[in-house]
């Protein structure tokens, strides 16, 4: 089974102008693979060999937690799994999170960058552990953003003080825990209770850098994604498997790690 953990799409009526904002955003630098769509999604799915697709919504307005969290279930079949969200910045994040377990989603999608809060910041620990306490997955973007300057909100130093001030639960830092710190991830976060995606990486960070950090953090925590629409799935499937990893490895990496902490 291969399942690529981190995902976008919007709703039909929105992805031409969503994807549009975004490319603007990133000055065009990441050419999208698909429209945004489902369907498109499922296309490059289909000719791909991937069997399951998590699709992760981001949230930057509080009116919007209803809405996207109800088509986030709406979308939701045995080809996509799609996270919830909620509003860092919310008047009640217990309520919120309480919402997005009632609808029976299995994680929650922050990306410190668009929601504009530090990674590490007091309240938002108080919302991870609030939503690790109910059951939820917590996916994290992690590192650079091409749309925002640097100094950039999330860092592998601070993925690892929340590690260890939570009690247990799935945490996952997306871009191998950190993109375009991936120096930093080897230093604080191998070996630590993270799980850690591939997204967009294997274009950035060497193939040996990649193989030591599969080596010192361990096989059995690292997913394959590729931030569709923004990095082609077919190209990071193929990188993986041409790497000098062991069958089992290459196993766990597309699907059998992501199978296991979805309970599919």
């Amino acid at each position: 089974m291969t399942i690529d953990f981190h995902t976008h799409i919007f709703p039909d009526d929105l992805a031409p102008k969503a994807l549009s904002a975004l490319l603007s955003n990133i000055n065009g630098i990441y050419p999208p693979v698909t429209d945004g769509t489902k369907n498109s999604l499922l296309k490059n799915m289909n000719e791909w060999g991937i069997d399951i697709s998590v699709v992760q919504p981001v949230i930057t307005k509080q009116s919007q937690t209803l809405n996207i969290n109800k088509w986030a279930k709406s979308i939701c079949s045995d080809r996509l799994i799609s996270f919830g969200g909620i509003y860092p910045h919310t008047d009640d994040y217990k309520r919120d999170i309480d919402f997005v377990v009632d609808l029976g989603l299995k994680g929650l999608k922050f990306h410190a960058e668009y929601q504009n809060f530090n990674l590490d910041d007091p309240k938002m620990l108080k919302i991870y552990d609030y939503a690790l306490s109910r059951g939820l997955i917590i996916l994290h973007h992690a590192g650079f953003d091409p749309g925002y300057p640097a100094p950039y909100k999330s860092s592998p130093k601070q993925f690892a003080k929340i590690v260890d001030a939570m009690r247990g639960g799935v945490i996952i830092a997306a871009h191998l825990g950190g993109h375009a710190q991936w120096d930093d991830v080897e230093k604080y976060l191998t070996g630590k209770n993270i799980y850690l995606d591939t997204a967009m990486g294997f274009e950035y960070f060497s193939h040996e850098q990649f193989l030591r950090i599969v080596k010192g953090h361990g096989a059995d925590k690292i997913l394959f994604a590729s931030d569709s629409p923004w990095s082609s799935a077919k190209e990071e499937i193929n990188t993986i498997k041409s790497l000098p990893l062991s069958e089992q490895e290459t196993e766990m990496i597309l699907g059998l790690n992501a199978k296991r902490i979805l309970n599919i």
